[in-house]
């Protein structure tokens, strides 16, 4: 077991070439046919961004979230839009990854670990991007603190817990395809039970608040908004997302390859 976890925490240094060469593939591959290019990665966000500060503002008039300070709420939002959407974007995609790139792992050999990996680091980046735009304007706007120094930490912690999940659900769903569907459904789902189009104090329930600890996400999404908001953070919080985190990473990277070598006789 330990020699299984070993070579799949090692995968990006040990093949750094390969690493490289298809993360900046699947990154710009993204782009490719578009006449913006990879302008669009700036556009993107400032749409839904527009976009969602519009419906929210001025359609449903939610001006203001009382337990963050009286923060604008389509900004609350977008703080914990923008890092679900790249753990959803991951895990969405998780499912034909494998089934995309069977060619490839049918005829060459090379270490098929590193396609979860560059899979969830992918959706990182590209929406990493607007992440980055909307902390540029919260620091113009006076919410720059020096507790922003843990906002990577969190934010990799979130990586590795994704990157767990993807690697989990990429090999399970080579041998079972029903599992799209389900996944497509289960993301939706948790999207809804993760407190990001509202506060989690709307919640009257204290035994169904005290429930949303299960919910990892919901941990790493208050963080970010407690640590740019507020100046502070939950050191509760901040336990059960690195210990989330290494879980998903570990299990989910062990799994993955104790079954990878059956995937070129089901592909």
């Amino acid at each position: 077991m330990l020699t299984l976890i070993g070579q799949w925490v090692a995968t990006p240094a040990r093949n750094r070439r390969l690493f490289r060469h298809f993360v900046r593939q699947d990154f710009f591959g993204q782009f490719s046919a578009a006449a913006a290019g990879a302008f669009w990665l700036f556009i993107t966000p400032i749409i839904h961004i527009l976009t969602y500060s519009f419906v929210f503002s001025y359609v449903f008039r939610l001006r203001e979230v009382a337990d963050f300070g009286q923060t604008q709420f389509v900004i609350f939002l977008m703080i914990g839009y923008l890092p679900w959407f790249a753990c959803a974007d991951a895990v969405s995609k998780s499912t034909n990854m494998l089934l995309e790139k069977a060619p490839l792992i049918t005829r060459v050999v090379f270490p098929v670990q590193i396609i979860p990996v560059v899979g969830t680091l992918v959706p990182y980046l590209t929406h990493g991007i607007g992440f980055c735009l909307l902390l540029a304007y919260m620091a113009l706007t006076g919410h720059l603190s020096w507790l922003w120094l843990l906002l990577p930490v969190v934010f990799v912690l979130q990586f590795l817990f994704t990157m767990g999940l993807v690697a989990v659900l990429s090999a399970l769903c080579v041998f079972l395809r029903d599992l799209q569907q389900i996944v497509s459904l289960a993301v939706t789902l948790w999207f809804f039970l993760t407190p990001i189009i509202y506060p989690v104090t709307l919640i009257e329930s204290e035994l169904l608040r005290e429930l949303y600890l299960f919910n990892p996400m919901h941990s790493f999404i208050n963080l970010y908004r407690e640590i740019i908001l507020l100046g502070s953070f939950s050191a509760l919080q901040l336990g059960v997302a690195a210990g989330a985190a290494l879980v998903s990473w570990l299990l989910g990277g062990w799994l993955f390859m104790r079954i990878r070598h059956a995937f070129g006789d089901v592909l």
